[in-house]
């Protein structure tokens, strides 16, 4: 998922926010059905020592220290297409954090991406187009737009302060690329959202007068894989009443929710 689906709106003032919040979340159910969405994510595996991969051929072995990405063993009767070029032996797939990263390709709807890790290390994330969570998805339960949760805030460092029916609550904040996010849990989490919480990504603002636009909080993408770290809500950004704004849950054809 991206920072930028929730920072302005791209397609003018004449579009009202009801219509903005349509599209958006239009958008978001393109994007956890795509074949690097979060729902295709099957497995991400970190890579000490050569080994093998759950779900996809070849032998995976890290790269001396200092050096982007894996370096992987194969025949060529693996189907295994680093770039474009088919492997039959030693290829190094370079890793995200690389100048120019390494295309990878399993078969027609497996594809694969190395990442780094946060101790240094990498790890290799398998994207599956026909996964069992894609086949299984309906769709990202909602709550209905609410113009009452566009809630005036001001911005201070790595902090935003809002008032909520006369009380005041100042939370976390961290730059995620050209956003800002916020990290949030609250009274429907676990009950009627997603127990871990969600994401707000809002745009800075260089006099520091900001709105944070509830409706548009997100799940995070732990929420549609199990293979995502989710990361805990600070605990002053545990907030003790509902948020009844923004994605709910992901849901299943059977209408139940994923996770």
């Amino acid at each position: 998922m991206t920072t930028d689906e929730y920072e302005s709106n791209p397609t003018g003032p004449l579009v009202s926010d009801a219509e903005l919040d349509r599209r958006l979340k239009a958008r978001r159910v393109e994007n956890a059905v795509s074949a690097f969405g979060p729902l295709a994510l099957v497995n991400s595996q970190r890579i000490d020592a050569p080994q093998p991969v759950w779900g996809v051929p070849g032998l995976w072995s890290p790269l001396p220290d200092g050096q982007s990405g894996l370096l992987v063993t194969a025949e060529a009767s693996d189907g295994i297409l680093v770039d474009g070029d088919p492997v039959d032996g030693d290829v190094i797939v370079a890793g995200a954090d690389a100048m120019v990263a390494s295309t990878l390709v399993f078969d027609d709807h497996t594809r694969g991406t190395v990442v780094r890790v946060e101790d240094g290390g990498y790890a290799l994330r398998v994207w599956d187009s026909r996964s069992e969570a894609v086949d299984g998805f309906q769709g990202i339960a909602a709550f209905d737009y609410d113009p009452a949760w566009v809630v005036p805030a001001r911005l201070d460092g790595d902090e935003v302060t809002f008032e909520r029916e006369g009380e005041s609550h100042t939370l976390e904040v961290r730059r995620e690329g050209k956003a800002l996010q916020l990290i949030f849990s609250d009274a429907t989490s676990g009950v009627s959202s997603y127990s871990m919480g969600r994401f707000l990504f809002f745009p800075p603002s260089e006099d520091g007068e900001i709105e944070l636009d509830f409706n548009r909080a997100v799940l995070p993408p732990c929420a549609f894989s199990y293979q995502f770290s989710c990361p805990i809500p600070p605990a002053r950004n545990r907030l003790d009443f509902e948020i009844a704004a923004g994605e709910k849950t992901v849901l299943t054809v059977d209408g139940d929710g994923l996770h």
